[in-house]
C-alpha cells in the first residue's frame, strides 16, 4: 500500500457540527431517551472527520478566504459570487453582457473546438501557396492565399471537409457557419425567412401567404431544419391566438351571443365592467378552436420514419462511427443535417463547437457583503485587486515525524507509540496565543489515542527577516527565550516533555503530538454490544485527528476597521482583543494492517 503524505484540512464555520446532530427520538419523555439525546449532543461537539458530510466542509488552507469585517473563515461554498466580465478562453476577447441573450454563451468570432477530440481548430486555406520565384512582383513576395478555407484540427487531423463545409473568408467563421448546413447547403436565417414570407404574401395579393396542401416527403418541408420549423410554428400560432382574441372580443359585443333575452344578461354585461376579462374562460369557449399547421410555411413537417438509411450507415461504419454521449453533450443544440430531435447520430455529422465563454468573478462575504476577492477586469491579466486569503490571517500547520533514530516508517504500526511535530507559523504582525484541544481517542470504529504535549503556547509576530538580523538585542532575547522554552528540543537533549514546546523560531513554534494507533482487526465476537465487525472500509486505515484550534491576538482598537479614524488622545495605545476558533483535521498516515 502506498504511503500517505501528512496533510491538514480546516473546517469552514458555515457547516456547524451542532446542526448535524441527529433528530430527537419520538419517545423523548422517557429518561432513557433523554440521556441518549444528551449523549448524542455531547458526541456532536467533537468534529468527526469520517462523517459523510465532513467531505463538504473540510478544505486545505490554500482554498479558504478570510473576511476582515466578520473575522471568519470563508470557503468556496459559503461566498456570494458576482460576475465581473465574460471572455472567450481562446481569443481572450471580452464579450459584453448585453450580447449574451442574443448570441448565446459562446464565442461568435472564429474560435472553435474539434468535435472529436475537443482540440482547438485552426483556419487553413485549401489553395496551395504560389511559389515566390514565379511571381512578377518587385518585392518578390508571395501573395496571401485565397479561399476556400477550412477548419482543421492539428491533433486528430479532423477538418470541416468531412462534413462538406468550406468558407469563403478566413474571418467571421461563426457567421458563415450559421448559414450553412452539412454538405454546404445554405440555411435561411430568421431575417431571410421573414422576407420570403412577405414576398409570398405579396404575390398572393391578399396579404396572407397562400395555404398549400400538406407537405409530403420530397416537398419543401424536407428543407426545414429545427430552427426554421420552430420559427414558422411560433409565427403561425401567434397569428392564431390573435385571430381567436379578435373573435372573442367581437362575440362579446354581439347581443345574440350574450343572450339579451336571458335573465342573466344584466349580470353578464356588468361582469365586463366589474372585473370580468374579455379573455376569460367563458368567452374562449364560444370561440372556435384553432386549426393546425398545414404547410411548411406554417411549420408543418411530416416525420421521416424511414430508418433504412441510418441502419445501412450503421452497418458500414459500425459502433465506432456513432456519437458518444460526451460528444453529444458538447454539441450545441439544433446542428447537423441528419438529426433526431435536433441531435446528431453519427460522428460524420458532428459540427465544429464554438468555445464556451468563461467568466471572472468577485466573491463577497454572505454576512456583511464585504468583498474578499476581486480580480482585475482586464482579461489578459491574472492579478487580483482584492484577495484576502486565509493563509495571511491564520497560522498554517505543517506535520512531519519527530526526528529520531532512523528514517520515518512508511506506515504506522498498531499499538506502537509514534510522535509527530506540528509546526505553527504565524503570518500576521501580532503575537498570537494558540490553544489546542483534541479528544483523547479519535472518533470512528478504531479509536487511536492522542496526546498533545503542549496544548497552549505563544507565537511571535511575523517581522522582517532583516530586522531580526540587524536587531542584536532582539536576537539575544529570542535565543534566551528559546533556551528556556525549548528545553525539550534539540538543544535540550532531544526528549519530548509535557508542557514544553519542541522548538521556536522567528514566527513559528513546533510542538510534539504523541499517538498510539489502534489495531485494525475488528472483533470477531460481540459480547452483548452492537459492534461493527464488517471488513475494513475505504481509507479507514488513515489516522486522522480532529483538533480544535483557538487563536487569540490583540490589535489597535479602531485602527483596522474600514472608515474608522484613529484617536489622538491617551487611549490611542489601547488594544482590542480578537479571537478565532475552528476545527481542523490532521492526517498523520496509514496504519499497518499486519
Amino acid at each position: 500500500m502506498a504511503p500517505l503524505t501528512p496533510y491538514t484540512f480546516i473546517q469552514c464555520p458555515c457547516s456547524d457540527p451542532s446542526t448535524l446532530a441527529s433528530s430527537r427520538p419520538a419517545d423523548a419523555s422517557s429518561p432513557t431517551s433523554i440521556s441518549g439525546q444528551e449523549r448524542d449532543d455531547d458526541d456532536g461537539r467533537t468534529f468527526d472527520p469520517r462523517a459523510p458530510r465532513s467531505n463538504y466542509s473540510l478544505y486545505p488552507l490554500e482554498y479558504l478566504l478570510y473576511c476582515e469585517d466578520c473575522h471568519q473563515i470563508r470557503c468556496p461554498r459559503c461566498v456570494s459570487e458576482e460576475i465581473v466580465t465574460y471572455y472567450c478562453p481562446n481569443c481572450l476577447f471580452e464579450v459584453p453582457s448585453s450580447n449574451l441573450k442574443s448570441e448565446g454563451n459562446r464565442c461568435t468570432r472564429s474560435c472553435f473546438q474539434c468535435p472529436i477530440c475537443i482540440g482547438p481548430l485552426g483556419v487553413t486555406s485549401l489553395e496551395k501557396p504560389a511559389d515566390a520565384n514565379l511571381l512578377a512582383a518587385p518585392d518578390n513576395a508571395a501573395s496571401p492565399p485565397s479561399g476556400p478555407y477550412i477548419l482543421i484540427c492539428s491533433y486528430c487531423n479532423w477538418s470541416s471537409t468531412e462534413i462538406g463545409i468550406q468558407f469563403d473568408k478566413p474571418n467571421s467563421i461563426h457567421a458563415q457557419l450559421a448559414k450553412m448546413r452539412n454538405g454546404g447547403v445554405t440555411r435561411l436565417t430568421a431575417k431571410e425567412r421573414k422576407e420570403k414570407r412577405r414576398e409570398a404574401a405579396a404575390q398572393s395579393g391578399t396579404g396572407v401567404p397562400p395555404t398549400a396542401a400538406p407537405t409530403t416527403t420530397g416537398g419543401d418541408g424536407q428543407d426545414l431544419d429545427v430552427e426554421a420549423q420552430f420559427a414558422n410554428l411560433k409565427h403561425f400560432y401567434q397569428g392564431q391566438l390573435a385571430d381567436a382574441n379578435a373573435a372573442g372580443a367581437s362575440s362579446l359585443s354581439s347581443l345574440g351571443d350574450l343572450g339579451f333575452a336571458s335573465p342573466n344578461s344584466l349580470s353578464r354585461i356588468m361582469s365586463i365592467y366589474t372585473g370580468g376579462s374579455l379573455h376569460d374562460k367563458k368567452a374562449k369557449t364560444r370561440v372556435g378552436t384553432m386549426r393546425e399547421a398545414l404547410d411548411s410555411d406554417e411549420g408543418f413537417k411530416l416525420a421521416d420514419l424511414d430508418e433504412s438509411g441510418a441502419i445501412e450507415k450503421l452497418h458500414e461504419e459500425g459502433y465506432d462511427g456513432t456519437v458518444s454521449s460526451e460528444q453529444l453533450s458538447n454539441q450545441p443544440p439544433n446542428v447537423g443535417e441528419v438529426q433526431l430531435h435536433g441531435r446528431s447520430r453519427f460522428a460524420s455529422e458532428l459540427r465544429p463547437i464554438p468555445y464556451l465563454l468563461r467568466t471572472k468573478r468577485s466573491k463577497r462575504c454572505p454576512i456583511c457583503r464585504h468583498i474578499i476577492s476581486k480580480p482585475e477586469a482586464k482579461v489578459q491579466t491574472t492579478r487580483f485587486r482584492i484577495r484576502l486569503v486565509a493563509g495571511s490571517y491564520i497560522p498554517s500547520i505543517a506535520i512531519r515525524p519527530l526526528p529520531g533514530g532512523g528514517p520515518p516508517p512508511d506506515t504506522l504500526q498498531p499499538l506502537r507509540p509514534a510522535q509527530f511535530l506540528l509546526t505553527f507559523k504565524n503570518p500576521i504582525f501580532e503575537t498570537v496565543k494558540v490553544t489546542l484541544a483534541s479528544p483523547a481517542t479519535t472518533p470512528g470504529r478504531f479509536a487511536s489515542k492522542v496526546t498533545v504535549l503542549c496544548p497552549q503556547f505563544e507565537i511571535d509576530a511575523n517581522t522582517d527577516v532583516w530586522d531580526e538580523a540587524l536587531n542584536k538585542d532582539g536576537d539575544k532575547e529570542r535565543r534566551r527565550r528559546k533556551g528556556e522554552d525549548s528545553g525539550s528540543g534539540p538543544a535540550g537533549g532531544g526528549q519530548a516533555e509535557a508542557g514544553k514546546i519542541w522548538e521556536r523560531g522567528r514566527n513559528w513554534v513546533s510542538i510534539v503530538v504523541e499517538v498510539v494507533p489502534a489495531s485494525l482487526r475488528p472483533p470477531t465476537i460481540s459480547f452483548g454490544k452492537k459492534e461493527d465487525t464488517g471488513p475494513l472500509r475505504e481509507d479507514e486505515d488513515v489516522l486522522e485527528i480532529p483538533m480544535f484550534v483557538r487563536v487569540e491576538w490583540e490589535v489597535d482598537a479602531g485602527g483596522d476597521e474600514v472608515g474608522s479614524v484613529p484617536s489622538k488622545d491617551k487611549d490611542k495605545e489601547a488594544k482590542e482583543k480578537r479571537e478565532l476558533a475552528y476545527w481542523c483535521v490532521l492526517g498523520l498516515g496509514r496504519v499497518s494492517q499486519g
